[in-house]
């Protein structure tokens, strides 16, 4: 890792905190934005870079089965431990988030399913190596709410917003903004996924609680600021209507299996009767 006070040339640095991909410089930035904003956090040991070559040298990634569903994720400790997952939707086959690392074993176990037609991703706090993964992936499309577009780190030409607050893929899956978290948070609703029975893929807009049984709505969960309750009763309203008995949260085994639009209308009545208190 590299600390400013130690500034030396390096390719595209990435975050240690968050895990974030920037720009290729010839010196690594002198702060990370997403870190600095008050839903996230400079790390205590102040602002730290590494790059994607150290690491591969530092890291593995977990390729393995999340409750039905190929999963990808680092298997040590490092930034945010979200994990991505592959899709076999009706829209194509999608990698839902993206991990700060890419290997090409990786890749070849996405190839073998089929490959991967376009990237999405939730917020600002996974975009982690989206680039990396669009280019060693053959270019796919990364698909983006526009509202988060002020956070896009390392541009890119692969990268496509859209606006407004749902997008059809196709006619079994649709994106959502729920805002909340970011003003862009976006769900997934796959009306195929839980064999026909409906998933929902929320990213940190619902986060799945530890008990499973519930999902908690925040504006920062480092930093423990609740989400407005208004922002909470739209999200309500944009998700009214979708059938799903499944939610799959930002990481391993944090999902909800089984009567999950139930354990989201609980959730939602749970929280507006205690900040209304």
């Amino acid at each position: 890792m590299i600390d400013l006070h130690h500034r030396t040339p390096m390719h595209c640095p990435v975050c240690e905190t968050c895990g974030t991909q920037f720009a290729s410089s010839s010196q690594p930035p002198l702060r990370c934005p997403i870190c600095e904003d008050e839903r996230q956090y400079v790390g205590w040991a102040g602002q730290r870079w590494t790059t994607h070559d150290e690491l591969a040298r530092r890291f593995s990634l977990r390729l393995e089965e999340d409750d039905g569903l190929f999963g990808i994720g680092l298997r040590e400790s490092f930034a945010i431990p979200q994990r991505a997952l592959w899709l076999p939707t009706d829209a194509g086959n999608i990698l839902w988030e993206c991990v700060s690392l890419v290997t090409p074993e990786a890749v070849q176990a996405l190839k073998r399913r089929g490959g991967v037609d376009r990237i999405v991703i939730s917020h600002p706090h996974f975009y982690s190596s989206m680039v990396e993964w669009s280019e060693a992936l053959g270019g796919v499309p990364i698909v983006l709410h526009e509202a988060d577009r002020e956070w896009v780190q390392r541009p890119s030409d692969r990268i496509e917003f859209w606006r407004g607050d749902s997008l059809r893929l196709a006619d079994g899956v649709t994106l959502i903004r729920c805002g909340g978290h970011f003003e862009g948070s976006t769900a997934l609703h796959w009306a195929g996924g839980a064999h026909g029975r409906g998933a929902l893929f929320p990213g940190d807009a619902l986060q799945v609680t530890a008990d499973r049984r519930h999902v908690a709505f925040m504006y920062s969960y480092p930093n423990f600021m609740p989400m407005r309750p208004g922002a909470v009763q739209r999200m309500r309203q944009r998700l009214a209507g979708l059938a799903f008995e499944t939610v799959h949260g930002y990481t391993w085994g944090r999902n909800i299996i089984g009567g999950a639009r139930e354990a989201v209308e609980r959730s939602f009545d749970r929280y507006l009767e205690a900040v209304a208190a």
